[in-house]
C-alpha cells in the first residue's frame, strides 16, 4: 500500500498531468507564436505563485538551492523551446514520441548518476506505459534523413524535461512549491521570451480571445498543472512520477477528439488503456 503522503502525491501528479494535457489545445488556439505562447504560460504564472508564497512556510534557500531552482527553469525553458522548434522540422507523431521518452531518461539518470537501479518490475511497467504512449502517437517513428534535425530536437526536448523532473524532485525535498515555481518560472520566462524574439514571433495577443487563451494556459497548465506536479514530486520518487506524467498525451488526445473532432481510433483507445496499465504496474513496483 502507498502511504498517506504517497497517495496524495500520486493524486497531485494525476491531476497535474490532466491539467498539462490541455496545454496543446491552448497552444493551438493561441494568436501568438508557439514559443511566445510558452512565454505567457510562464510569465503570468509567476505572480500567482508569488501570492501563494504568503501562505507557504518561511524559507531561506541556500546558494545551492537557488541554483537548483534556476536550473529547473532553464531545463523547462529548453524543453519548450526545442520542442516547438523540433515540431516544425519533423512529424507531430515523431515529436510527441521522442518528447515522451523523458521517463526513460529519468530512470537512466537515476541509475547511471545516482546508482538507483530500477527493479525489473518497474522496468517492465515503464516499458508497458511507453508502449501505450507509442500507440497514442501513431506507432513507430517514421525515420528519415529529412527529419533528422527535428527528431534530434524532439529527443533533446525529452532530455530537458527529464532534467526538469529531476531538478524539481530534488528541490521539493526542502523548498515550498510556490517558491520553486516562482523562481523557476521567472528564469524560464526570460529565456523563452528571448527565444521568441529571436525567432521573430508575434509575442503579444491583440484580441480579448487571445489574452484569454494565454491566461488560461498559465492558470490551468502552469499554475495548476506544474504546481501540482512539483508538489507531488516531493512525495513520490522521480522515476515513478515521470511514468505518471505519461498521462499527458492521453489527455491531449482525448481533448483533441472532443474539441477538434480529431480521429480517435481503436489503436489510440488501446494505447490509452495500456498507459494506464503501465502506471498501475509502476505504482505496484514503486509503492513509496
Amino acid at each position: 500500500m502507498i502511504a498517506g503522503n504517497g497517495r496524495r502525491g500520486l493524486a497531485a501528479l494525476i491531476l497535474g498531468a490532466v491539467a498539462i494535457g490541455f496545454a496543446p489545445i491552448f497552444v493551438r488556439l493561441s494568436d501568438v507564436g508557439p514559443v511566445a505562447t510558452g512565454f505567457h504560460r510562464l510569465f503570468w504564472s509567476v505572480p500567482v505563485f508569488l501570492l501563494l508564497m504568503y501562505r507557504a512556510p518561511a524559507c531561506r534557500p541556500s546558494p545551492g538551492q537557488w541554483r537548483v531552482m534556476a536550473l529547473s527553469g532553464l531545463f523547462f525553458a529548453g524543453d519548450m523551446i526545442v520542442w516547438h522548434l523540433g515540431i516544425m522540422l519533423t512529424s507531430v507523431a515523431n515529436a510527441s514520441l521522442f518528447t515522451n521518452m523523458a521517463p526513460i531518461f529519468v530512470a537512466l539518470a537515476l541509475w547511471l548518476i545516482w546508482r538507483q537501479r530500477p527493479s525489473a518490475r518497474f522496468t517492465l511497467a515503464l516499458l508497458v506505459a511507453f508502449t501505450g504512449a507509442l500507440a497514442l502517437v501513431g506507432g513507430a517513428p517514421d525515420l528519415s534523413l529529412d527529419r533528422l534535425a527535428g527528431d534530434g530536437l524532439s529527443l533533446l526536448s525529452g532530455l530537458f524535461y527529464a532534467g526538469y523532473i529531476l531538478a524539481v524532485g530534488r528541490a521539493r525535498a526542502d523548498l515550498p512549491t510556490p517558491l520553486l515555481m516562482a523562481v523557476g518560472g521567472a528564469v524560464a520566462a526570460l529565456v523563452i521570451l528571448a527565444a521568441a524574439l529571436a525567432l521573430g514571433e508575434t509575442v503579444w495577443p491583440t484580441t480579448l480571445r487571445g489574452w484569454a487563451v494565454v491566461l488560461g494556459l498559465a492558470l490551468v497548465s502552469q499554475c495548476a498543472g506544474q504546481g501540482l506536479i512539483a508538489w507531488g514530486l516531493a512525495h513520490v520518487s522521480a522515476s515513478f512520477g515521470a511514468v505518471v506524467l505519461l498521462l499527458q498525451p492521453v489527455v491531449a488526445v482525448l481533448m483533441a477528439w472532443v474539441l477538434f473532432a480529431e480521429t480517435l481510433g481503436m489503436v489510440q483507445v488501446v494505447g490509452a488503456m495500456v498507459v494506464l496499465a503501465g502506471i498501475h504496474l509502476a505504482r505496484k513496483a514503486n509503492p513509496t
